[in-house]
Order: structure tokens, then C-alpha cells, then sequence
């Protein structure tokens, strides 16, 4: 019974916050330290694998940076077990993944009548998301 919780939390992280699409062929995979991010089109030439899509979705990151940070480790990471040594990153946005709000309030009734007081708070929750093409770079010196 003690294994519940480790295996709820397991189970949450493990959902899916990356997907890909095949749109060449995948090589044998590489470790994600392996993968190289490129913003522009690399100038040797490349083969496409697959769009991927990842997000920050289940981390712990609280900043915008360290929410891109995740996207991008977790676009390599998928990369990589297609066997791309490339992430040619396509953008990075944001997208609400809800809201959380709260309200607490009382009421007095007293002889000139009713006091209701309240207090809330909400905070809308965003998510990062990120789009990228998994490629595979050819070797310098090759054809």
C-alpha cells in the first residue's frame, strides 16, 4: 500500500508530454546529450525524421525559462530515441492549462443590518509548448 503514491506520481509524469509524428526514416537511438539544437536550418546537409511536439506539462519548473528549459530537454530527449542528432526548433509558446481560485468569506448580522465580507484569489496556470523537427545531421566530411 505504501507503493500507491510513488506509483501516482510516476504515473502523472509519465503521461504524455512529448508526441511525434514520423515523417522519414527513424535511426538507432542516440543519448539525448548527443542532440544538438538548431534555430535555423543547419548548413550541412540533413535528413528529417519527425515533428515533435513536447511540453512542460508535470513539471516542477515555476519560470518561463524553466519551463523552456523542459521543452527543450524533452524535445532532444524524444529526438534522440528516434536517432536524430538534431532538433531544429520550429517555436516555444504559451498555452493555459487552467485556472485555480479561491474564496473565503463571512457574514455578521447585526441591528443596522448584514456585513458580508470576502476575499479571492485566482491564478491562471500556463503551460510551455514547444514544436521542433527531429533531424539527422550528416558527419563534416561527408556527402
Amino acid at each position: 500500500m505504501r507503493l500507491a503514491p510513488v506509483c501516482l506520481i510516476a504515473g502523472l509524469v509519465a503521461c504524455a508530454t512529448t508526441s511525434q509524428e514520423l515523417i522519414g526514416e527513424p535511426r538507432a537511438p542516440l543519448s539525448p546529450d548527443k542532440v544538438q539544437l538548431f534555430l535555423e536550418q543547419p548548413a550541412r546537409k540533413f535528413e528529417q525524421i519527425a515533428l515533435i511536439n513536447a511540453s512542460s506539462k508535470h513539471s516542477f519548473a515555476l519560470t518561463a525559462q524553466g519551463k523552456a528549459e523542459v521543452v527543450i530537454r524533452r524535445l532532444k530527449q524524444a529526438a534522440a530515441k528516434l536517432g536524430a542528432n538534431g532538433v531544429l526548433l520550429q517555436g516555444i509558446s504559451d498555452e493555459s492549462s487552467g485556472s485555480a481560485d479561491t474564496t473565503v468569506g463571512t457574514e455578521y448580522e447585526g441591528p443596522r443590518g448584514i456585513i458580508d465580507l470576502s476575499l479571492g484569489a485566482s491564478a491562471l496556470m500556463l503551460e510551455r509548448r514547444g514544436r521542433a523537427i527531429a533531424i539527422y545531421v550528416q558527419p563534416e566530411g561527408t556527402l
